[in-house]
């Protein structure tokens, strides 16, 4: 009888040991489903109008950890249509960070801007600005990293073969490719480095609050050289207490007190 009942155990036991792996292999597939369920609701809801409704359902997807410009865009659209304009300013900047290219999405924050009280002229860009811009945003920083390990490899190959072939055409190819190598390593690994740190250093972020004076100093006593608006993008380059020190596209700086500003880090 014992036996039996030992055998049973041992029985109950593998088949809940086998549930809990079914269980824990598949949770991630279940919550993929439950994510595009409520995904296609948000849309649904999107389309027939009730975008109160689809900014719940978009922000659901956002809780279960899902992350895209597609859903940071129709977020964004809902907003628009419920006329918040902090809100859609907000979710069309962050759709832009993964989508920067998408014509879209340009054409749409840019009515969205124009909601904005605060008429802001951004400064011109320099040729070498655009042109760093346009290497840095080629690939991720993730992408230069993983690029930098590429060229990596090719150097040791090239170097190896350069060092164990005996013709001089072939050493003179491989040890000009090896260099090439090396040196697009170089390039790929700086692009990385200074992407990663201009993303840690450089932080935008929206302006949520009605309205603000912005003065030229951390104190109340100070002048107040102009008035902020919600909507505007503002850059965050110092912060003292309740006090953060901000740069707007136009150039101008200043300082902002208590005021709510939602980081697009």
């Amino acid at each position: 009888m014992k036996l039996l009942k030992f055998k049973l155990f041992i029985s109950n036991y593998f088949q809940l040991f086998f549930w809990v792996i079914f269980l824990v292999c598949n949770a991630p597939s279940f919550a993929q489903d439950n994510m595009e369920s409520v995904f296609k609701e948000g849309n649904n809801a999107y389309n027939d109008g009730d975008y109160n409704k689809a900014v719940h359902l978009y922000k659901q997807v956002l809780k279960m950890g899902q992350h895209s410009s597609i859903l940071y865009y129709n977020l964004a659209n809902a907003h628009y249509r419920l006329n918040n304009v902090a809100e859609c300013i907000f979710y069309y900047e962050k759709a832009k960070q993964l989508d920067p290219d998408n014509e879209d999405l340009i054409i749409n924050s840019a009515f969205a801007q124009n909601m904005t009280i605060d008429a802001i002229e951004p400064l011109p860009i320099s040729q070498l600005t655009r042109i760093e811009d346009f290497f840095l945003n080629l690939l991720s920083i993730e992408g230069w990293a993983y690029t930098s390990i590429l060229f990596a490899w090719l150097f040791v190959i090239f170097f190896a073969a350069y060092l164990l072939l005996n013709r001089s055409f072939w050493k003179r190819c491989f040890f000009t490719t090896s260099i090439l190598s090396l040196l697009f390593l170089f390039g790929s690994y700086s692009l990385a480095s200074v992407k990663d740190y201009k993303n840690k250093t450089t932080q935008y972020a929206i302006l949520f609050s009605e309205q603000v004076n912005i003065r030229s100093e951390p104190n109340d006593r100070s002048e107040i050289l102009f008035i902020l608006h919600k909507g505007t993008k503002v850059q965050v380059t110092d912060s003292l207490q309740e006090w953060e020190k901000i740069n707007i596209a136009n150039g101008a700086t200043g300082w902002i007190k208590n005021a709510s500003l939602k980081n697009l880090n």
